[in-house]
């Protein structure tokens, strides 16, 4: 009776009729409000409630930013070679292997010319994605990359910052980034060209301790976490509950370490005119200086 003994065969798969809405929506982190993803990124990653910035990726910032014609990526091919051999319970080879592919950048910076409202520029994008944004040597040259060309071609200097502070991976490596940029910076100014610092959620560290923290104008988003120690750090060393908004850029600003705070969606409009400014400031000099020179008096310092 072979009729009774049936082949087993997997039945039919049935069309899947749930609704995939995994990644579609975001909670706002102030507000704690559900925004659509979609109309988060058309509103430039600002939540529409309550005007908190999210975090984003380097790219979205050069896009923001830039004028829309191309813009030429400085250095590309640098990266770290792993000068202490450093392994904790990852090797930092695989960190960096790992960075390099979820991000697509071989190191925590992106540099580039380009321009802004027809302006030329050297701009350096810091990327958070990147083992937290984090100095180390690759990231210390391309910035003292961009200051020598900025001085070579009496270009104004941007570096947006977004970072954990120096990596740990490096050692002196890293911390030595800081004095090194800082000369660099030190260059551009005795030659009176300007360096303008932006400063996003988060910048803390050896970034804040250096480069970011010694723009000729600071700029900051609204609500960035800014400092050297962290919030929780500084409370367990001093066993004292810190001011409310410590840290955060609204705070800085009230305390004269910040210039502006500027909204994103603001940020290229406000560049463009403190780029104005300079180059308004700098012909102004150069027309003294040669008016000095035809007198027959000493021309005035560059940077004066």
């Amino acid at each position: 009776m072979s009729w009774f003994r049936r082949e087993k065969k997997p039945l039919p798969s049935l069309p899947d009729k749930h609704v995939r809405t995994e990644g579609l929506w975001v909670k706002c982190e102030s507000c704690r409000n559900i925004i659509w993803k979609k109309d988060l990124e058309e509103n430039d990653n600002v939540c529409p409630r309550c005007e908190h910035h999210f975090r984003i990726g380097s790219a979205k910032r050069l896009e923001m930013l830039l004028d829309g014609g191309p813009w030429e990526e400085l250095d590309a091919n640098l990266q770290s070679t792993d000068p202490l051999q450093f392994s904790d319970i990852k090797s930092y080879r695989d960190r960096l292997a790992k960075a390099q592919q979820s991000t697509g950048l071989k190191d925590a910076l992106v540099s580039v010319r380009g321009k802004i409202h027809g302006q030329p520029v050297i701009l350096c994008v810091m990327e958070y994605g990147f083992i937290g944004g984090s100095l180390g040597a690759v990231v210390g040259e391309k910035i003292t990359r961009a200051c020598e060309r900025a001085l070579r071609e009496r270009l104004p200097l941007i570096v947006v910052s977004a970072s954990g502070g120096a990596r740990m991976m490096e050692g002196a490596v890293s911390l030595m980034q800081m004095g090194k940029i800082a000369a660099a910076l030190a260059q551009l100014d005795e030659a009176g060209l300007p360096y303008i610092s932006i400063l996003t959620d988060p910048t803390t560290g050896g970034v804040t301790a250096s480069y970011a923290m010694l723009g000729d104008v600071n700029i900051a988003e609204p609500g960035a976490l800014i400092g050297f120690a962290g919030p929780r750090v500084i409370e367990q060393t001093i066993r004292q509950k810190l001011p409310e908004g410590f840290q955060r850029s609204e705070f800085l600003l009230e305390h004269g370490m910040l210039d502006a705070i500027v909204h994103r969606k603001q940020m290229k409009d406000y560049l463009a005119r403190t780029l104005s400014f300079f180059s308004t400031q700098t012909a102004g000099k150069a027309e003294q200086q040669a008016g000095a020179v035809a007198g027959g008096a000493a021309p005035a310092p560059a940077g004066a």
